[in-house]
């Protein structure tokens, strides 16, 4: 009789542990709008924020398999990410993809879009984008065009272009743990449409 020993994979330890991550999702099944809710990571580096937000999703929407960005706004790019015991294919596409938005999928459940809220927004901005995002009705704008809205609103910039290597310094280790205050809901929108995750 002979047994055949397959390899174990190396127990990474992790450095410290990852603050949960900061969403905002529908949550009254089937998404109207171009999005399904928001992420605003504390940091641009991808290889750190992506075990968070899988480990919160995985319970909600099923085992995440795959992931997608455009490459516009972050610094390195991983191929896969190991979470809790599996392992997320990460690919990017240029053109496909708009450079605000994520693209998760499960393997036999679905897909989703999250609008990426850049790390260094403001908690106001960003609880504003992270409402309109996870809107039960909407929203009926792409994730660039909902930034853009943002940004001609109220004046206040939200990082619309690459970071330079000085910057792109000073946000991939961590942005601060600036923790955003979403104001509470009234009227008809006060219903359990969202979740709110990590605020």
């Amino acid at each position: 009789m002979s047994a055949t020993l397959y390899p174990t994979l190396p127990h990474v330890e992790p450095v410290a542990a990852p603050a949960a991550a900061r969403l905002a999702l529908k949550t009254d099944g089937a998404s109207r709008g171009l999005l399904d809710g928001a992420w605003w990571p504390r940091s641009r580096d991808l290889p750190s924020e992506l075990p968070a937000l899988v480990k919160t999703l995985d319970p909600l929407w099923g085992r995440i398999t795959r992931i997608a960005v455009n490459p516009r706004y972050w610094p390195v790019i991983p191929h896969k990410v190991p979470v809790d015991g599996h392992v997320v294919k990460v690919g990017w596409f240029t053109p496909e993809i708009d450079p605000h938005k994520l693209l998760l999928l499960s393997y036999g459940t679905g897909r989703w879009d999250l609008l990426i809220i850049p790390p260094e927004t403001g908690a106001a901005s960003a609880a504003r984008l992270m409402r309109a995002a996870s809107d039960r009705d909407g929203p009926p704008l792409t994730a660039s065009a909902l930034m853009a809205a943002e940004e001609a609103l109220h004046g206040v910039s939200v990082a619309d272009r690459p970071l330079g290597p000085d910057e792109a310094w000073e946000y991939e280790g961590g942005a601060s743990a600036v923790a955003a205050v979403i104001p509470e809901q009234t009227g008809p929108d006060s219903r359990a449409s969202r979740l709110i995750v990590g605020m």
